[in-house]
């Protein structure tokens, strides 16, 4: 199959590349197993199954070829793969999965690959090479997908057959690029990248395989700027380098350094952007400077692809929009997005929150942290070295559970877990409500009123009183303040004449009935977050529609505006009180 042919054919992760990489996505066979009888049935061992998708696009997207809406709670995949001698010659095959949904396992030539992988968003890889032979070798893979399962973290999927609500279109088993690469008997691992702005330096914490020189170099457009080696190293290995050149991450402008890291024989390419971050205060520090997060509810789907966008251009067409409309960053919202995503919000500098798609598990049982804290601190890993990264978030409104509170233990586990793994950034434990331990203290509000939204908030700076509509059950220290969902603004068109009208299915108040209706209630509850010298952001619900849920300033289909976009981006963009 041809590069041109194949589906998102751009390597999955720029910030981890090697030459030696084969992209799997396209064609491979497949099969519904609705009693999740596969195994016992002699699947794994089959020389085919009963039908074929197109990777890497769910079964329910249109563009799996399949677009089957119904539940499934297992799904099986094959696939044929070739290696030649010199294919695996002094060389390991690293066999990676860009997201499945929801445990996966995986089978060369009838024997396991390693041990399930559990979770739904992060991406993980098996070394299969002493799984492999010359010639023919047979990739089976079986995800089991129980949406209904309190243990299942599931985000935005909907619990019943039709979508409703805010509740969308289901996503079972693949849903990123599935790929292989060779690499060296020696090579390296990971790798954290941490850049010091204030230093004009960065340090490079490398996890190894095996023994040999690691070095490091780095370019800012095409120059080398800075580099460092060590000798005979094993396991882990550090490098401090001093950059020639400061330039820095900002707003608008990512100015990426390139980096190239060596170890032995192994090469990777990958990157950063020199900036810092900070909470001071009330306030967001973004290289010292306060910035005002202008952000929009980003939640990642797409009417064909459903959660997987159905090209590059598709992911930084969202970005566009948003910046189009006068937003600075988005809160990505109840899933993982993908590393190709994070790649041009670090290239063009847009800031964004890494979220999870929480809403499903049953966070009032702490036994749960099995199947919600590995996926959520391998997404934390993955994606620590984005620049474009500002914050986490592995909660969003955590209400009552079948009638059961949630266990505060289990989200003050998650919070302490991610500081540790990642002490750079803020965290906040559950985003809206309902806060045990956070380093913002942000809140959810969809009053329609802005008269009445303005009063409220006005209290924090006048009185020191933050308006919680959620106050008895948590309670804020003083902590800062985010608006991170507001507006939701429906919109029905009452008119005869050449605008057909949309009638709204779902949004939060009553739909605004024209655009002087829109942009008058927008600009109200903007103003009132903008105007507060004590709030350092806002969210605003949301850049487009989804589905049934009409709230969005684009539409899903093709993402075309349906308002103004000069008289949003100039709403947006007034100076805050709280900014530089």
């Amino acid at each position: 199959m041809s590069n041109v042919s194949i589906p998102r054919p751009e390597h999955p992760n720029p910030q981890w590349e090697r030459k030696s990489w084969v992209n799997l996505n396209g064609p491979w066979q497949f099969e519904i197993d609705h009693g999740a009888s596969g195994e016992h049935r002699g699947l794994i061992g089959a020389d085919s199954l009963s039908g074929e998708i197109i990777l890497p696009f769910c079964p329910e997207s249109s563009l799996s070829g399949i677009g089957y809406k119904d539940f499934m709670r297992s799904v099986w995949y094959k696939k044929v793969l070739r290696f030649t001698e010199d294919d695996l010659c002094g060389k390991r095959v690293i066999f990676h999965i860009g997201a499945a949904d929801f445990e996966t396992r995986v089978w060369v030539n009838g024997k396991l690959a390693g041990l399930p992988h559990v979770g739904g968003y992060s991406s993980f890889e098996y070394d299969i090479t002493a799984l492999l032979s010359i010639g023919d070798n047979i990739v089976t893979i079986n995800c089991y997908d129980d949406t209904s399962s309190p243990r299942q973290p599931c985000g935005k999927q909907s619990k019943i057959y039709p979508s409703h609500g805010c509740a969308y279109t289901r996503t079972t088993g693949i849903w990123q690029t599935v790929w292989y690469e060779t690499v060296p008997e020696s090579y390296v691992k990971y790798a954290r990248i941490i850049p010091d702005a204030e230093n004009v330096s960065v340090s490079i914490n490398a996890e190894l395989c095996g023994v040999g020189d690691l070095s490091a170099e780095v370019f800012f457009e095409g120059k080398k700027v800075g580099e460092a080696s060590k000798k005979n190293l094993s396991v882990t290995g550090q490098l401090e380098i001093s950059l020639s050149e400061k330039h820095l991450w900002e707003l608008g402008n990512g100015r990426l350094y390139d980096l190239v890291i060596r170890f032995g024989k192994d090469e990777v390419k990958s990157y950063f952007g020199l900036r810092s971050i900070e909470m001071r205060g009330d306030r967001f520090l973004l290289n010292g400077r306060s910035v005002f997060q202008r952000l929009i509810l980003d939640q990642g789907y797409y009417h064909d692809g459903i959660t997987t966008a159905p090209s590059e251009e598709a992911l930084i067409r969202d970005i566009e929009c948003s910046l189009a409309a006068g937003f600075n960053g988005a809160r990505l919202h109840q899933k993982v997005f993908e590393p190709r995503f994070l790649y041009n919000a670090d290239r063009l500098g847009y800031m964004v929150w890494g979220e999870y798609g929480n809403w499903g598990v049953d966070y009032s049982n702490i036994a749960h942290l099995s199947t919600f804290l590995p996926d959520w601190l391998s997404a934390v890993k993955r994606d620590f070295n984005h620049p474009a990264i500002i914050g986490w978030c592995p909660f969003n409104e955590t209400w009552d559970f079948a009638g059961r509170q949630q266990d505060p233990n289990l989200l003050r586990i998650i919070y302490e877990q991610t500081k540790i793994l990642d002490p750079t950034r803020p965290c906040i434990d559950t985003s809206g409500n309902y806060h045990v331990v956070t380093d913002i203290y942000d809140i959810h509000d969809y009053e329609q009123n802005p008269e009445i939204f303005k009063k409220n908030y006005d209290r924090l700076y006048l009185e020191g009183v933050l308006h919680d509509r959620h106050g008895a059950r948590q309670h804020w220290k003083g902590e800062p303040v985010f608006m991170s969902e507001y507006g939701g603004i429906g919109f029905k068109l009452e008119t005869n004449d050449n605008n057909t009208g949309r009638l709204t299915s779902w949004s939060y108040g009553d739909a605004a009935k024209s655009y002087e209706e829109f942009y008058a209630r927008y600009r109200g509850l903007t103003n009132a977050l903008l105007d507060n010298p004590k709030m350092f952001g806002f969210c605003y619900t949301q850049l487009t529609d989804v589905e049934q849920e009409q709230n969005g300033l684009f539409d899903f289909e093709n993402r075309t505006p349906k308002f103004d976009m000069a008289i949003i981006s100039e709403i947006n963009k007034k100076k805050a009180a709280i900014e530089d």
